[in-house]
């Protein structure tokens, strides 16, 4: 089984990005872990749950720098989900403690090269953009002194009795065609319709809500919404990689919403295990669409604001 041939230099045996991040996703999957699940609400996690944020800007992360940041919370025990780059924070008034060391995140863009340009211009072709990274590198607000009060301080969880009803009136605002019954979830895409089971049905009531946001999640690439490619079978590669988007993407929308984000379907880790094996870009897409589906959802938010969309954005 091969994978992708990493954008190095001839020669140049580094490891890439793509392979840093992929090779620890794979790590946590083999040990039984699934990294943007595990281990909020257990014993040890110190920072609530949340989608992580800019402390400047108040914009939140999106794609694979959800999970590197997520994952360095984890790691290194900080109580925030808040990050600053090291300018942003003398900008307020703060500084970055001496030795710390921050984590690196990634802005993903396309861009046109001049050359390319100039041969367009001179040609009468077509200039074709060509993707970059562009890696910033970020610190918590717990490694900062000197930060303004507001800044450094994490946000209290949101009122018990909340979250159920924001969920339901999401489901609603979407449009989506919503059915309650059965004694199976799933999406529809032939027909544009997902089916979940009545609440009495699992063992733990705010189980229903994620598998709900997990349906949501493939009714969004609909060709009418995001159009993502929804045409696997199952058992293939592109079912395994839509069920990947569909997982994240409810792990995304559970954070925004305050809910503990779970596994629905811990039987695909060996599937999952597969498409990141032999695509050590597989997990950084699936993040991206995960990130533009939950976008997409929590959109229709009656009171959506930016605390709670997961925009496309970066530091």
């Amino acid at each position: 089984m091969s994978r992708s041939p990493s954008p190095t230099a001839a020669g140049d045996s580094r490891p890439t990005f793509y392979d840093d991040i992929t090779n620890k996703i794979i790590a946590e999957l083999d040990d039984g872990r699934i990294p943007w699940v595990q281990p909020w609400g257990t014993p040890g996690v110190r920072a609530q749950l949340a989608m992580p944020k800019n402390a400047s800007t108040n914009r939140t992360y999106s794609g694979i720098n959800v999970l590197i940041l997520w994952g360095a919370v984890i790691e290194m025990g900080y109580t925030g989900q808040s990050w600053l780059t090291f300018r942003q924070a003398l900008a307020l008034g703060g500084h970055v403690r001496k030795d710390e060391r921050g984590i690196t995140i990634v802005y993903a863009d396309r861009f046109i090269p001049d050359d390319a340009k100039r041969r367009a211009a001179t040609g009468g072709g077509e200039a074709r953009a060509v993707p970059f990274l562009k890696r910033f590198t970020v610190f918590n607000t717990d490694q900062c002194d000197g930060l303004p009060d507001a800044i450094a301080t994490v946000a209290p969880p949101p009122p018990p009795g909340t979250i159920a009803p924001r969920v339901e009136a999401l489901i609603k605002a979407t449009g989506i065609d919503f059915r309650i019954g059965g004694n199976r979830a799933y999406y529809v895409s032939s027909q544009d319709y997902v089916q979940v089971p009545a609440p009495a049905a699992f063992f733990e009531p705010i189980n229903w809500h994620r598998t709900a946001l997990h349906e949501l999640g493939h009714a969004s690439g609909h060709a009418s919404r995001l159009k993502r490619d929804l045409s696997g079978s199952f058992g293939s590669r592109k079912y395994a990689f839509e069920e990947l988007v569909a997982e994240m993407n409810a792990a995304f929308c559970c954070a925004a919403l305050g809910i503990t984000p779970t596994v629905r379907h811990a039987d695909y880790i060996g599937s999952w295990l597969e498409v990141l094996r032999e695509d050590n870009h597989a997990v950084v897409r699936a993040a991206s669409l995960a990130s533009k589906a939950a976008d997409y959802l929590l959109g229709f938010l009656p009171d959506a604001g930016d605390e709670t969309a997961t925009g496309r954005r970066a530091a």
